[in-house]
């Protein structure tokens, strides 16, 4: 499985590359900040929402630690998708945020 650090993350979006995030957190964690741009899909129902994805397109896949975000990677790494893991999460993100 792919994987970057929430710092490595922050500065692709830094230096203007186009990334594709799912933020796969609970809607009560969402609330409290999400990454500008991100599509939440909490975990439990990306198998049922894998048609909002194009396999064409790269993902960053993060939630509260990297542990969500390494089960869907996994899931959806198994359904032909190109996904990376963000290791440490919105735990490490240091980045903006934006409530919803």
């Amino acid at each position: 499985m792919k994987s970057v650090t929430a710092d490595e993350l922050l500065e692709q979006l830094e230096a203007g590359e186009t990334v594709h995030i799912i933020d796969v957190r609970e809607d009560e964690e969402v609330m409290y900040g999400i990454i500008p741009g991100a599509v939440h899909i909490p975990l439990g129902t990306v198998p049922v929402r894998t048609d909002e994805l194009e396999t064409g397109k790269s993902y960053a896949i993060i939630c509260r630690s990297g542990r969500r975000s390494a089960q869907a990677c996994a899931y959806l790494e198994s359904e032909g998708f190109d996904v990376t893991n963000v290791e440490g999460g919105m735990l490490d993100w240091n980045g903006e945020t934006i409530t919803k």
